[in-house]
């Protein structure tokens, strides 16, 4: 089995309180602390099949440019996902199944994009204006009971599991790959950087806070008893720890590497959503972005205003 990254942005940050303050309110951490961003997804090539954890942007997504009070910037295109994929070695057609871990547009921003494969969702996730039009989508229930402390799971393949893990939305999911001693957890945004999963922190982007509670806590009780290498999307940490088969080990916090210069670019006039990627555009509803009413929300997933960055 081989466990490769996908990587398509970099060179952005997160800041401490959007990262942390999910439950004790993002005003008690500092917003001058930013940690490392940038978006990757996950291939495991078992050597009989090729499984996709997520999908990557739209390829028509705009970058987002930064400003004094964005919570996330998730970096520079480095190239589009569907050209990162074949940079890697792997054609379209070729892919047999994808896992999603949630229904987020940087994570399932090119699902139409695969010919042969079959789409494994979480049943509950399965109504999402992302998934709208594909006849590709299989639900999942979760019918083959714990895996370790985990109590529902399914098996996609030999050392591959679907590990339902609600909160981040009411269908997020994870996946573990078993390879060659450690465990792999691939998971879309349990947490956005690793610094929180050290902390025991959860970001300010939830559908069921109680529930992320839950999943957080048995990923550090699965980490806890089972060597695990911590693959996340959002944080170069990801494709670092893949790279070095790093084991978590929570009483070792890595040490945080500051954030690089950003690179900052021209506006476009439109508005990209941090939390679904869904893109505001004042030419296309004739109303500019500054205008619309305060208590104005994400047609997709219901943030606020102030979870919208320029593009």
């Amino acid at each position: 089995m081989k466990i490769k990254a996908i990587k398509f942005r970099e060179g952005g940050f997160a800041t401490q309180p959007f990262v942390f303050g999910g439950e004790e309110g993002p005003e008690k951490f500092d917003f001058t602390v930013k940690y490392r961003s940038g978006l990757q997804n996950y291939l495991i090539d078992t050597g009989s099949e090729v499984i996709l954890v997520d999908t990557g942007l739209p390829i028509e997504q705009p970058e987002e440019v930064p400003n004094e009070t964005t919570p996330i910037y998730t970096g520079k295109n480095i190239t589009d996902y569907m050209t990162a994929l074949l940079n890697l070695g792997y054609k379209p057609e070729q892919i047999t199944k994808i896992l999603l871990t949630h229904k987020h547009a940087d994570h399932s921003g090119c699902l139409g994009k695969f010919p042969n494969a079959k789409i494994f969702v979480n049943a509950e996730e399965t109504g999402a204006a992302e998934l709208t039009g594909l006849n590709n989508v299989v639900p999942v229930n979760f019918t083959d009971g714990a895996y370790h402390n985990f109590p529902e799971s399914q098996k996609i393949a030999d050392g591959v599991y679907y590990i339902k893990a609600k909160g981040h939305t009411n269908g997020n999911s994870i996946v573990i790959a078993e390879n060659d001693g450690p465990f792999y957890m691939i998971h879309g945004d349990i947490t956005y950087t690793d610094e929180a999963l050290y902390e025991n922190k959860l970001s300010v982007v939830f559908e069921d806070l109680a529930e992320a509670r839950k999943t957080l806590d048995r990923v550090r009780e699965f980490i806890s008893h089972n060597p695990t290498v911590y693959l996340s999307t959002h944080t170069p940490l990801g494709y670092e720890n893949l790279e070095s088969k790093k084991v978590v080990d929570l009483n070792n916090p890595p040490e945080t590497i500051p954030v690089g210069e950003v690179v900052f670019k021209t506006k476009t006039g439109k508005y990209v959503c941090s939390v679904c990627g869904y893109v505001y555009d004042p030419n296309e509803t004739g109303v500019p972005f500054e205008e619309l009413p305060d208590d104005w929300r994400c047609p997709r997933c219901k943030q606020p205003k102030s979870k919208f960055n320029q593009a």
